[in-house]
């Protein structure tokens, strides 16, 4: 199963960006391989509109099961995501990408 959580970082112990769409990287871990990719996403910074689908679609292309993050993905993006059987998780904004990880096995994020 793939798990990808926005991170602001590239490394387990990275903090969990809460944005989604601006989120600076998408950490996908591979539960089966236990490989971990980092996609770039800082080339949305500088764009006024539109990035939460852009992410969403990223994340779609990447085969992900679940989805961590802060606060969410907004309308448009949810709309993306849930097309693709994606688990949405949140409450993860103060954390670490590993602690996110961790809570999410224990069941302790929400699911939307």
């Amino acid at each position: 199963m793939k798990i990808v959580l926005t991170a602001k970082g590239k490394e387990w112990d990275s903090k969990i960006d809460p944005r989604f769409g601006r989120t600076d990287y998408i950490f996908i871990y591979d539960e089966d391989s236990d490989k971990v990719e980092i996609l770039d996403n800082t080339a949305v910074a500088s764009e006024a509109h539109g990035v939460g689908p852009k992410t969403a679609q990223k994340i779609f292309e990447s085969n992900a099961n679940v989805l961590i993050t802060g606060n969410g993905p907004g309308g448009n993006a949810k709309t993306v995501l849930e097309s693709g059987n994606l688990e949405i998780f949140v409450g993860a904004g103060d954390m670490t990408v590993k602690e996110a990880y961790d809570s999410y096995k224990k069941g302790d994020l929400k699911k939307i």
